[in-house]
């Protein structure tokens, strides 16, 4: 099967009523806007979905169409993505806010930062589609995530025992990549969650990657402090960030952090705090 049949197929699978819900609620929110919503991440794995957040990427036609503030304009264009909670039939969310054009090129070996291929490479679904148009643009983004990661992976890759081993070092180099609150050994288990999926996107995805050629050095610096400036920019947009922050490493890492009301007060300033901690203690890297 071709590469994009593959990823129309796995974008289809139905979803909890709940999420689609919650998809079209959000796409509410950006009105005629609004192009698409995928979601992704643990929670697709997930049957009980109460007491998680869910994690969605909403796909806008442009931001000029999306925002009316000039500021969330440029920081989405500057430093995409935006990210905002969302709450909505009882569960709780974050989305993330890019054009399709960004989509489409952060998806591809055009880019060296991982946050979106990596994420892409994975199992999503597309929950909400405003057209058929859409529908295919989203498809067409997606289909390149799989061959970026495995071309970005192969010329950094050690012995390989099977295919499944080639798609655990990239995921363990994308992990690298980003500063993460996710136990060692969780970029294996991401495609231990379901092999079967890994083996038969193994081939389309090699037929289509081209080699990188951007040396990993330099990715883990820049994916880094990418990672920092995000964090410093959702202080600005994400109502309870350091909250969400603070779970998620809780969640992941196994630590046991409380968040302080003059955290909650100044989350860029809390974030800048709780770094040091959190890099000595191991529980982001």
């Amino acid at each position: 099967m071709m590469l994009e049949e593959l990823v129309r197929a796995e974008l289809a699978v139905p979803v909890d009523p709940r999420v689609s819900a919650m998809a079209g609620a959000i796409a509410a929110e950006y009105g005629d806007a609004s192009r698409a919503v995928l979601f992704y991440g643990s929670c697709l794995r997930e049957a009980q979905l109460d007491g998680l957040m869910l994690d969605f990427y909403l796909i806008v036609s442009d931001y000029r169409a999306a925002y009316p503030q000039r500021w969330l304009r440029a920081a989405n264009r500057l430093i995409p993505p935006n990210v905002f909670p969302f709450e909505h039939g009882g569960l709780v969310a974050k989305y993330a806010v890019l054009s399709e054009a960004d989509f489409y090129r952060l998806n591809g070996p055009e880019t060296r930062n991982v946050s979106v291929w990596a994420r892409f490479a994975q199992p999503s679904r597309l929950v909400w589609a405003k057209d058929d148009a859409a529908r295919e643009r989203a498809i067409a983004a997606v289909a390149r995530a799989a061959p970026t990661l495995l071309g970005a992976a192969i010329p950094n890759a050690g012995p390989l025992r099977d295919d499944l081993d080639l798609w655990r070092q990239a995921f363990a180099l994308t992990y690298s990549a980003e500063l993460r609150a996710e136990r060692k050994g969780r970029s294996g288990s991401v495609v231990d969650a379901d092999p079967e999926r890994y083996r038969r996107f193994t081939a389309p995805a090699l037929a289509a990657a081209i080699p990188g050629t951007s040396g990993w050095t330099r990715r883990r610096i820049e994916g880094k402090t990418l990672s920092l400036v995000r964090l410093a920019k959702a202080s600005a947009t994400f109502a309870g960030g350091v909250d969400y922050i603070v779970w998620k490493i809780n969640r992941h890492a196994g630590t046991d952090i409380a968040v302080k009301p003059w955290q909650r007060k100044y989350p860029l300033l809390a974030a800048v705090s709780l770094l040091p901690r959190l890099l000595r203690s191991g529980a982001i890297r």
